[in-house]
């Protein structure tokens, strides 16, 4: 068994040739690269059961002919340092005569149960196949890491059109991408052979690797997205240090963003925005942690950039919510009313120009090589333990660092104060001041949620719970307050009826959470804070 570790940047299909010759003679390559580039051609069948069991348990068997030669490989499910384009997995491989499954060697690896059961069943079958030209270069960094630089390109088929739903789904789809892999050393060279790339070529982060692409396209997705991807729980050792926790929550926060980043291009579904955007909030947050830890021209680049994408998806986000939750009540109540129906209309077409202008914007920040780079740069700050990583930039090797249970419990306790100290001077408060506690609330539940798991898991849920009421409350009054400002937007002078009639809709809809603010608040305050052990 080794550890496959590999960095993966998807090509512009529509400028392969000319990326791939100005790989060949990048000039980080040529500093790099060691003896000759090598052609081979690669074609594998992965193999699963109908129901996708294997994938659905994040493992890939593959039979591959690479050159002359037969290999049989396992990938387990995504290891801990996986995110932010970083693939790494357990793999288990082994030359095989041709191309039968040898299922013997399926027995020896920690899946032995489940593949058994698959081929007890006779359940294994081909599922799709990737054909491709490999080129390939050995790197040699200064430091004593080595890596080969593999550049694919061809494609992913699906064989099976026995299925009537078959034929009206792609059936191929482009394999066009660079992979990193790791030999020896630190997985950090990786992350600054791919800045220096992104700089000057148009690639992406690719957080899905060809199986992930492979059984998408089985399920009639080309592109490789799903369904929007949510926060995770991150397990978490009681006894990790501090440091190492934020470094693992880092990362989910960073897969948060890169994931949702495919369907947003994809899909119009809202749900890839918001759930984007909550990434780069959560990850804000955990940042804002580990600045403690770091010296501020590490991290005040990446929170800088955070911030710029924040404020586009936020703002893809605002006209989401008053397109699809905020307008259509208003419009119905109205639809019958003679003497504004039409204005109304015509309002909701100028509120959908606006909408898919700001989903215009913020697709193209995610296409833009800016939100490449951030990806990758806070990948790179993750590639190693973040002890390490302020040790090469000078903190203080004095600076102690607590382990994660007990700087969990203080930093709950304080944001939990805080909150209650905004909690006295808002009963019930301008909306600026209702805005403030909303902020303070939602500073603690990102807090609660990422460590929770080292904590009273069973009575984590129940303060969550009772925060993300009250966030829900104040998020209610708050898209009052916005709802009003985007109608303001929209409104074609003063004497528009139907954006002045939204303005008065949505302020006595805030004005109705007013109340509703006493009661929820007095269910958080009564609720037990899970980290004091009492």
């Amino acid at each position: 068994m080794t550890a496959e570790i590999e960095l993966k940047l998807a090509i512009d299909p529509d400028a392969v040739a000319a990326t791939i010759a100005a790989i060949r003679r990048h000039p980080a390559v040529a500093a790099l690269k060691r003896g000759r580039w090598h052609r081979a051609q690669v074609t594998s069948t992965y193999f699963d059961t109908p129901d996708w069991q294997l994938a659905d348990a994040g493992l890939a068997l593959r039979l591959r002919r690479y050159g002359t030669r037969w290999l049989q490989t396992v990938k387990g499910p995504p290891l801990a340092d996986a995110g932010g384009g970083l693939h790494a997995r357990a793999e288990y491989e082994w030359p095989v005569a041709g191309p039968q499954l040898d299922v013997a060697r399926l027995a020896t690896t920690p899946w032995r149960r489940l593949l058994g059961q698959a081929i007890a069943g006779d359940l294994l079958a081909p599922r799709f196949t990737t054909d491709f030209e490999r080129r390939t270069a050995a790197l040699a960094f200064a430091d004593g890491t080595h890596a080969q630089l593999c550049v694919d390109t061809g494609e992913i088929r699906i064989e099976d059109r026995q299925h009537p739903a078959r034929k009206a789904r792609p059936t191929r789809a482009v394999i066009a991408e660079i992979e990193i892999e790791l030999e020896t050393g630190s997985a950090a060279r990786l992350y600054e052979l791919a800045l220096a790339f992104t700089r000057d070529l148009p690639l992406a982060v690719a957080t899905a690797n060809k199986a992930e692409r492979g059984c998408a396209l089985a399920e009639g997705r080309p592109d490789g997205w799903h369904v929007p991807l949510r926060a995770h729980p991150v397990p978490l050792e009681p006894e990790a240090a501090a440091t190492d926790a934020l470094r693992e929550i880092a990362l989910e926060c960073l897969q948060q963003i890169a994931a949702n980043a495919t369907g947003l291009l994809a899909d119009n579904d809202p749900e890839w925005v918001h759930q984007m955007r909550i990434g780069t909030r959560r990850l804000r947050s955990c940042l804002a942690l580990a600045a403690r830890y770091l010296p501020p021209e590490t991290i005040d680049p990446l929170v800088a950039e955070l911030q710029w994408l924040a404020g586009i998806l936020g703002a893809a986000r605002d006209w989401d919510v008053f397109a699809t939750e905020t307008v259509p009540p208003f419009a119905a109540h109205f639809a019958a009313d003679p003497a504004l129906g039409a204005d109304v209309r015509r309002l909701r077409a100028r509120i959908a120009r606006q909408r898919s202008a700001a989903r215009a914007d913020a697709r193209a920040a995610v296409r833009a090589p800016r939100f490449q780079q951030l990806v990758l740069g806070v990948g790179a700050l993750c590639s190693a333990p973040l002890r390490e990583a302020a040790a090469i930039a000078g903190v203080p090797a004095g600076k102690d660092v607590p382990k994660v249970k007990a700087f969990a419990g203080k930093l709950l306790e304080r944001r939990h104060r805080r909150l209650v100290q905004r909690a006295a001077t808002c009963a019930p408060g301008t909306p600026e001041e209702r805005h403030a506690l909303r902020i303070a609330a939602k500073k603690l539940r990102y807090a609660a949620e990422f460590f929770a798991p080292v904590l009273q898991r069973k009575r984590g849920r129940a303060y969550v719970q009772a925060l993300a009421s009250l966030q829900d409350v104040l998020g209610r009054g708050n898209d009052a307050v916005t709802a009003a400002r985007l109608a303001t937007l929209v409104a074609r002078g003063d004497g528009d009826r139907a954006a002045a009639a939204l303005r008065g809709w949505v302020t006595a809809q805030g004005a109705a959470t007013v109340p509703l603010l006493a009661p929820t608040w007095t269910h958080f305050a009564r609720t037990r804070r899970f980290w004091t052990g009492d």
